[in-house]
């Protein structure tokens, strides 16, 4: 099941995906804005500040939603725009995000944009950005709409794990700091959202998980995706299942743009879903790799695998 997911934002981008059972829920479109910003669209353009959730703009989302103009919601939710922006999209981020940075990140990247609030229902999510002006010197210029529908990519099948892993070593990563650092979260409890987590047992390290982490990592980066299924449609837990390790349940967390095991694993942390994916008790062994991207996007493709064994 896919977990839906809020954080903080710095310069990352996560997702993340637990298989076990095909169950499938909608995640937070702060999310896609955030990353697309902090990422200037999949490098595409310099990065720009994160923006500020605001309860007036979670409440113009929702009038606008409702039937109402984004101009009047925003009226009507008290906020004082001198410049917004809108965003819609249907489907899952993970899709919106590859559509969104296609066609609408004139709107994502608005530099003097402050602050967004966001409105969901079912499939479909309202995304109102705003920079706040003083009452009687309040405009709004035009907004723009983009609506990004669901796109299906093609492309090769995944490379084999298995051949990357002399180039894993030519790019080597601090395996043992991001294991420190997940097993102290675990370790002291966490509060994932509005779920609290009391302390659970630490996990142990997996070179084979490392070798499919990293195989997934690489091929994202050679063409240029960032999603927890690949191109030939294989999920996290076909990947292990290839491998040949024997699962029981597998848990993927992906970032994009973190540069230190440090800096991805506190955005995983901040994100209610991904927390709760670290702080899982069911979950035994992890798997950690990052690849750098090859394509228009020259970040740091990461991907952590959450496992628990078949006993």
């Amino acid at each position: 099941m896919m977990r839906a997911m809020r954080s903080r934002w710095l310069s990352l981008a996560v997702q993340l995906l637990i298989f076990a059972g095909g169950r499938c829920a909608w995640a937070d479109g702060v999310y896609v804005v955030q990353t697309l910003r902090a990422g200037g669209c999949g490098g595409l353009s310099p990065s720009v500040a994160p923006l500020q959730k605001s309860p007036m703009l979670d409440q113009a989302a929702a009038q606008w939603a409702a039937g109402q103009p984004a101009e009047a919601a925003l009226q009507g939710s008290g906020y004082h725009a001198q410049q917004w922006a809108t965003l819609y999209y249907r489907g899952t981020d993970n899709r919106a995000f590859q559509q969104l940075r296609n066609t609408g990140c004139h709107n994502v990247l608005g530099g003097t944009l402050r602050d967004i609030g966001v409105f969901h229902r079912g499939e479909d999510t309202w995304l109102v950005m705003a920079l706040a002006g003083h009452p009687e010197a309040a405009s709004s210029t035009p907004s723009a709409t983009v609506r990004a529908p669901s796109v299906v990519a093609t492309a090769p099948a995944l490379p084999s794990s298995h051949s990357s892993v002399a180039a894993a070593h030519a790019a080597p990563i601090d395996a043992s700091r991001v294991l420190q650092l997940v097993n102290a979260a675990r370790a002291r409890g966490a509060q994932c959202g509005s779920h609290a987590f009391a302390p659970v047992a630490p996990l142990r390290l997996s070179e084979q998980l490392a070798d499919v982490a990293y195989g997934h990592a690489t091929d994202m980066a050679e063409h240029n995706y960032f999603e927890h299924e690949d191109l030939a449609g294989h999920t996290p837990a076909d990947r292990v299942k290839a491998a040949g390790y024997a699962e029981k349940l597998v848990g993927e967390n992906i970032a994009y743009g973190p540069t230190s095991a440090d800096e991805v694993v506190q955005g995983w942390l901040d994100s209610p879903g991904h927390c709760e994916n670290i702080m899982d008790p069911r979950f035994a062994e992890m798997g950690i790799a990052y690849a750098p991207g090859r394509v228009q996007r020259h970040g740091l493709y990461w991907v952590q695998l959450l496992v628990a064994p078949r006993v």
